[in-house]
Parts: structure tokens; C-alpha cells; sequence
């Protein structure tokens, strides 16, 4: 539940839900996004969930602080829908071409590539959050003898759909953008499309597994 409500500037709610991040208050955090959604509160204009906070931003002219968070105070929880969506499976290709810091994490983790890719492929992961840009999921949660850092110095450029670690978190960058997580290979498929109702393939709650394809296959593929 809500630890402790403050203000985050003028218009917009900081629901602190504490400083772990892990499933069981992130499912909260989701529980409180859907459930307000849902309410439809005069005067919110969004909504933004993220590992273990809430930020409610509003419109000043309808609403106030005080009034807001009192009505998400005295919120009717109600069971949340989708979150127990089925399995979501996105293929990797790790063709060196692809797998730009595999031998980065070697070092780091002293461990072969061959055995990065089994631990990582014998997880599934739960999606925290999206965000940074447009889509990108942030699952959780690796293997602990993955845990590396971000690189020293941030790539200008982190080309569409690769998939990358750190700390205890893998993502997929849905845009080529600035990034400095360590990559380990790049799936076929795209996460986010707007031109669809829904444009985001994985979304928060959703559990995710990868599986590992072929260069050739990776080629056939890409949409």
C-alpha cells in the first residue's frame, strides 16, 4: 500500500509506495494505476507508475492537492484486471553483430558467453515499468550472477530493439537512442507500434521470456 503522499511540484501527487524494488509493491503500484485509471477522477490529467512510486499530475484549475489526495486515499481497491496476462515470448538473435557487449560481461562476470545466455534464457521476467522512451520495459528479474553495471561511458547510439542488462533489470530499447546498458543481442520483433490501439507489445505486470534464434532466422523475420 501507499506509504506517504507529498506533493511533487504545483499539479501532481508523489504516492511513495517505499524504496525496495521488487514484484509484490510493484503489483500495488500497477493495483493503484489501474484502479485510478478506472475512477476517472475529475481534474488528473496522468497517471505515471514506476518500480515503487505513483506521480498523479492534475489540473490546477478543477482540482487541488488536498481534495486529490483525499479522494486516493479513500480509493475502493478493486481487483486488478491483467495482470495475470499470459506469457509474452520474444526471440533474440546473439550473432555478434548484435551481442555488441558480451565480452564486456565475460570480464565483468567472469563467466563465457555461453553461460550468460543459459542463465539468461532460463528465466522469465517481470515487467516493472516502461518508460525512458516511448514503450521500453524494464524486466526483472535477472539471474544475480548477471548483475553488471551500466558502461563507464553511454553509447550515443543504442540501435533499435537490442536487448540489454544491468543491475538486476533487462530492457528492450523500442527507438535507436542514447543508452549505456550492457548489450546482449536484438530480437525480431517490435515492442512498441503507435500505429496500433495498443502500442505497447509488453506492459507493466506482464511477464516476459526470450528464447534465442538464428541470424538467418532473425533476417526472415524482422518486422
Amino acid at each position: 500500500m501507499i506509504k506517504n503522499i507529498s506533493n511533487l511540484g504545483d499539479a501532481a501527487l508523489y504516492c511513495d509506495f517505499g524504496n525496495e524494488v521488487n514484484k509484490e509493491i510493484n503489483t500495488n503500484v500497477i493495483n493503484y494505476f489501474k484502479n485510478l485509471k478506472k475512477s476517472n477522477i475529475t481534474g488528473v490529467t496522468n497517471i505515471t507508475p514506476s518500480y515503487n512510486k505513483l506521480v498523479i499530475s492534475f489540473d490546477l484549475k478543477i482540482t487541488n492537492y488536498t481534495k486529490l489526495k483525499k479522494k486516493v486515499e479513500n480509493l475502493e481497491l478493486k481487483k486488478v484486471i491483467g495482470l495475470d496476462k499470459s506469457l509474452i515470448k520474444i526471440p533474440i538473435c546473439c550473432d555478434k553483430e548484435f551481442a555488441l557487449d558480451i565480452n564486456r560481461l565475460e570480464k565483468i562476470l567472469k563467466l563465457d558467453g555461453a553461460k550468460i545466455y543459459e542463465k539468461f534464457f532460463s528465466k522469465s521476467y517481470y515487467c516493472y515499468m516502461t518508460g525512458f522512451v516511448a514503450g521500453m520495459p524494464f524486466l526483472g528479474d535477472i539471474d544475480k550472477s548477471l548483475y553488471a553495471k551500466r558502461l563507464e561511458t553511454p553509447r550515443i547510439k543504442v540501435p533499435k530493439n537490442s536487448i540489454g542488462l544491468t543491475e538486476q533489470f533487462c530492457n528492450i530499447y523500442t527507438f535507436e537512442s542514447p543508452g549505456g546498458w550492457n548489450i546482449i543481442g536484438k530480437t525480431s520483433v517490435n515492442i512498441f507500434d503507435n500505429t496500433k490501439k495498443t502500442p505497447n507489445l509488453i506492459n507493466p505486470g506482464d511477464t516476459v521470456s526470450f528464447y534465442q534464434i538464428s541470424k538467418s532466422d532473425y533476417e526472415k523475420n524482422y518486422e
